[in-house]
């Protein structure tokens, strides 16, 4: 189970492709996006992040960065998000750790759970959508919550 609409989001600090380390609350203030997915360059994961770059206009318009996280490294990171032109950051969380506090890893095993999370100014949790495998439906999901927590984007 994902965690509850309105708790808190856990901080955490994670290595970004932007080349520094990204941390959750130096970012206060304004909402995000924070979607977490199983492995670079799977064909569900592509598809995904392809759909979060085709949609990704939409969070601009409104200025709600998106992050992509799973247990890649940064150089892998790096080299899907050249290969697919992503423009967003992707962040490496390499033991699960984030994942963990974020319900999205499958106990025992450790296999990273797709759920994306929308994040508001506080960093409550404003919406969630956990499904494995309906990868394209996480961004029409999260653009269909921007909608109603923001209006027309």
């Amino acid at each position: 189970m994902p965690l509850k609409i309105a708790t808190q989001a856990p901080d955490f600090t994670l290595p970004s492709t932007d080349g520094a380390n990204f941390t959750l609350h130096e970012h206060l203030g304004r909402p995000c996006i924070l979607y977490f997915y199983p492995k670079d360059f799977t064909p569900g994961c592509t598809k995904e992040a392809c759909e979060f770059r085709d949609q990704f206009a939409a969070f601009r318009a409104i200025d709600i960065p998106v992050y992509g996280i799973s247990r890649d490294s940064v150089a892998t990171h790096l080299k899907f998000k050249e290969k697919h032109q992503l423009p967003f950051d992707l962040l490496a969380d390499l033991d699960g750790q984030v994942a963990a506090k974020y319900k999205a890893q499958i106990p025992i095993v450790g296999f990273t759970k797709r759920i994306t999370y929308l994040l508001d100014e506080h960093h409550k949790i404003a919406a969630v959508y956990d499904s494995l495998f309906n990868a394209n439906q996480h961004v029409h999901k999260m653009v269909g919550n921007i909608k109603t927590r923001f209006g027309e984007i």
